[in-house]
């Protein structure tokens, strides 16, 4: 009998998150080349002004951002052919 293989969520939240950590890593070390700075375009995006939580004990600063580029998209592609291969 065959049994249809379910895929995990966590485990493509995890490719996808390396993909970008990876694909971003790459981006910047080949972006210092002339010919591959096209790598290095991208934007970012989140909270510009961190939000800061005075307790009288404790300060808690919250914030969050991310930077998408064009290397890192290509590695979140990877990670998506990757995770279809599982």
């Amino acid at each position: 009998m065959y049994l249809k293989k379910q895929k995990n969520g966590w485990a493509l939240f995890l490719l996808l998150l390396a993909g970008i950590v990876i694909g971003g890593a790459i981006g910047e070390w080949l972006g210092t080349q002339p010919y591959l700075q096209w790598l290095r375009y991208g934007f970012t995006f989140g909270i510009e002004q961190p939000i800061i939580l005075n307790l009288k004990v404790i300060t808690l600063t919250l914030g969050i951002g991310m930077k998408l580029t064009i290397a890192g998209l290509v590695g979140m592609i990877l990670a998506i052919f990757v995770y279809r291969k599982l």
